[in-house]
Parts: structure tokens; C-alpha cells; sequence
């Protein structure tokens, strides 16, 4: 008997797998890390089980090229870092990552994906609502984790800095420049959460697979959500997908194979050059969402993790993901308002840092290869077996919505490489490369 045979445990597998994934900080702000590596571990070893009991249904040589290239010099990086026990953590957490993103990806449908995703998202947008007004009505103060944290804190301050906050107490605050973070402890990420919500109950509704009544209702609160957090990187990311999808949609609606490719380079021209006009534009433009031109101080932290990779440009110092704060070189290398960051806030610049240029050129294959087929699923029309052409469905938008996001993100955070981002991108990677492995219940 399979692990996830039956409807209600493969339900409950995926949910919690995805709550772990997506709302890492929640558990570790409130149960603490242990709890939380506990729960990650019993995911990790059940999705070990499932992938064994499903190795009929897959195979490495299978695989995406560029991503097992990718996992290989992450893995052989162990040979040359400067920090080889941090690496090794690093990269236990990472293998973690990708084996829970590989069960899910040979294991659920784009459907019970979709839903699943849209269950979690709920979960953690109403959780956060939630806390924050108990913070604001009750609490009536900003508040610490619960449980320990590694020491990200500089020494000799006089306050607690205001970045390690679970809460900031600002929910009544978000219309003179305060943000609330939520039970995930961070604006931005939730910020992003709200994008996904966005996203999945959209193509929930358009679907069927919820109903009309429920699906605005969501749709508003995760558009308030994203109001709430006010985060400037994330309404980036949001325009991009709205283009991304508005542009799909009408190479979609051309009726003739040439006609839809046409359509298609000019929509990609035009965002090509929309892209680059809005990085020229970019100090007005977050003026106008109430940031500066720099991202809020990440100029600064860019320029000191370029210091640092231009030391060791080929091959980077080796694989950590998220940084250790107690290790050099990070340890107390990039400070910003009194707290020692854990991330280059740009994924390429990470990976550049950790895997050198050789490792920017295998990530960037792995994210251009995932993305391009993303995009061709959601523009081939599908066919039956008898080769005639059947009408376009909205769920083929969900996979390269979720890459626009994550490319996008990935310039102002670095979160593509660790938990929910790097786990999105293998199952977007997986699926869109071999739909034929997908491992159903009966």
C-alpha cells in the first residue's frame, strides 16, 4: 500500500508539506526550530518512502538537465568551501528542499496543486490578519518571537532592532508607512504570499474549482494583504505577472498556429522593452511606491557581496543557501539597522557569491529552461489523441505565473534558493519537463 494512497492522507501530506515550506518562519518564530526541523524531517522521510515506492514512475536521467547539473555543483562545492561544516548544513537543508519538491511534483496533478496552494495560502493569510489585529487590539505593542534565534542581532545596541520583530504593531499604521508583517514575521514574504493568493484563487475561480462568492471574497483579502505590506518589490512583481497574463491571453486568442507565434514575439519584445524602460524609470517608480531607487539600502549590501565574489569569481566559496550568521565570511559582514542579514537580497548575486560564475551560468539554464517551457505549456494548445485541437485551459497559466513571480523576486530577495522558492521552481521544472511521471491515487 502506498503512503499517500488514500485521498485524505495525500491531502494532508500536501497541505503540511506546503505550510512547512511556505510558512518556515511561523513554525520557528512560535514552536522554535526544533519542533520545526522535527516536522521537516518526518516530510522529508516520508516523501524518501514515496519516492522509492514511485521509482517505476521516475528517473534521475529524467530529470532536467540544468537542474541536476545545478544540484551537482552544489553538492561537489563541499570540496573547496571555506566554511565546509556550514556547507554541509547547508546543503542537507537543500537536498530536504528538493526531495519534499520532487515528491510533490511526480505526485499530485497541476490541479490538487493548485488547490493545495490555495488551501495553504489561506491558512496563512487569515492567520495573519488575525494576529496582527490581536497585536494591534490586544497586545498593543510589537512582540518578539517566542523561541530562540540564531544571533542575527549586533551586540551594543541600546534597542531591540526593529527588523527582528514578529510584529511591529503597525496594522492601524498602513496608511502613514506602516506594514505589517503577519505570523510569517517578514512584509515582503507575505507580501508575496498575498501574490500567490492572488494568483491561484484567480485561476481557481476561472476553473470552477472554487466558487464565485468565495474566490472574491479571497481575491480581496489577499489584494488587502498585499495593500497591508506594503511592499514595493512585490506590486513589481505583480504588474509583471498581470502583463505576463494579459499577454498570454491574447496569443491564445489568435486562431492560427502563425498568428499565436507572431503575437508571441511581439508581446515578448514589448516586455522586453517595458522592462528595461521601467529599469531606467526605476528611481520614479519606487518614489512612487514609496521607496527609494536603491531598494531600501540593498545598493549598499550588493556592493559588498560583489567585494566578496570578485575574491573567489569562478567557483564562489561554496554552497550554504540561506548564510549562517556565526560563520565568516558572513559573520557580521552585511549589517543593515542593526541586524546581520542572512542573504544577498539577489539571488544571482548568491549564487555567484556560493557557486562563482559557473554556478550563475547552471542556474541561469535551470531558470531560463523552466521558464521557457512554462510558457510553452500555457501557449500550445492541447490536443487529443486524435490530434484535434482542444480549448486552452486556465489552469496552464498557473506554471509560468509562478515563474514571472519568482523571477522577479529574485532580483531584490534571494529566497529562489532556500524553502518555498527553490521548492516552486524543481516543481515547476519537474512538471513542465515530464507531465507523463505524475503518480496518481488509484
Amino acid at each position: 500500500m502506498r503512503l499517500i494512497e488514500h485521498p485524505r492522507a495525500r491531502t494532508w501530506f500536501l497541505v503540511l508539506s506546503l505550510l512547512v515550506l511556505f510558512g518556515g518562519d511561523a513554525w520557528r518564530y512560535s514552536v522554535g526550530w526544533v519542533v520545526w526541523g522535527v516536522v521537516a524531517a518526518a516530510i522529508v522521510a516520508a516523501s524518501v518512502l514515496i519516492l522509492i515506492q514511485s521509482r517505476h514512475r521516475w528517473s534521475i536521467g529524467g530529470l532536467p538537465y540544468p537542474f541536476v547539473v545545478f544540484m551537482v555543483l552544489a553538492t561537489v562545492s563541499l570540496a573547496w568551501s571555506q566554511y565546509p561544516a556550514a556547507s554541509a548544513l547547508g546543503l542537507v537543508t537543500t537536498w530536504m528542499t528538493v526531495l519534499g519538491a520532487l515528491t510533490l511534483a511526480i505526485s499530485f496533478s497541476w490541479a490538487e496543486l493548485l488547490n493545495g496552494l490555495a488551501r495553504v495560502v489561506r491558512i496563512l493569510i487569515a492567520a495573519s490578519l488575525v494576529f496582527e489585529l490581536v497585536v494591534a487590539t490586544i497586545v498593543r505593542g510589537p512582540i518578539l518571537p517566542w523561541t530562540a534565534q540564531p544571533a542575527v542581532a549586533v551586540p551594543g545596541y541600546d534597542t531591540v532592532p526593529k527588523m527582528l520583530y514578529w510584529s511591529r504593531n503597525e496594522l492601524f499604521e498602513t496608511f502613514d508607512d506602516g506594514r505589517i508583517q503577519g505570523i510569517v514575521g517578514n512584509a515582503n514574504h507575505l507580501g508575496f504570499l498575498a501574490l500567490l493568493g492572488l494568483i491561484a484563487f484567480s485561476i481557481q475561480w476561472a476553473t470552477g474549482a472554487a466558487g464565485k462568492r468565495w474566490s472574491i471574497i479571497w481575491i480581496t483579502l489577499a489584494a488587502l494583504t498585499l495593500f497591508f505590506t506594503r511592499s514595493a518589490t512585490v506590486t513589481v512583481a505583480l504588474v509583471a505577472v498581470a502583463v505576463t497574463i494579459v499577454g498570454l491571453l491574447l496569443v491564445r486568442s489568435r486562431r492560427t498556429e502563425r498568428a499565436r507565434r507572431v503575437t508571441a514575439i511581439g508581446v515578448v519584445a514589448a516586455a522586453a522593452v517595458a522592462g528595461g524602460t521601467a529599469f531606467v524609470l526605476r528611481d520614479t517608480i519606487f518614489g512612487l511606491l514609496g521607496k527609494s531607487g536603491d531598494l531600501t539600502g540593498r545598493a549598499e549590501i550588493w556592493q559588498i557581496v560583489i567585494g566578496l565574489a570578485e575574491q573567489r569569481p569562478v567557483f564562489g566559496w561554496g554552497w550554504i543557501s540561506f548564510w549562517m550568521p556565526w560563520v565568516e565570511p558572513f559573520k557580521d559582514r552585511v549589517i543593515r539597522n542593526g541586524v546581520v542579514q542572512v542573504q544577498a537580497h539577489d539571488a544571482w548575486l548568491d549564487v555567484w557569491l556560493q557557486l562563482g560564475l559557473v554556478g550563475v551560468f547552471v542556474f541561469a539554464a535551470f531558470v531560463l529552461s523552466t521558464l521557457l517551457r512554462a510558457w510553452f505549456a500555457a501557449t500550445d494548445q492541447p490536443q487529443t489523441h486524435s490530434r484535434e485541437r482542444e480549448p486552452y485551459s486556465a489552469l496552464s497559466l498557473l506554471p509560468i505565473a509562478l515563474m514571472v513571480a519568482l523571477v522577479v523576486q529574485s532580483i531584490p530577495e534571494s529566497r529562489l534558493l532556500g524553502e518555498y522558492g527553490l521548492a516552486l521552481l524543481v516543481i515547476i521544472a519537474v512538471k513542465t519537463k515530464r507531465p507523463d511521471w505524475m503518480v496518481r491515487s488509484s
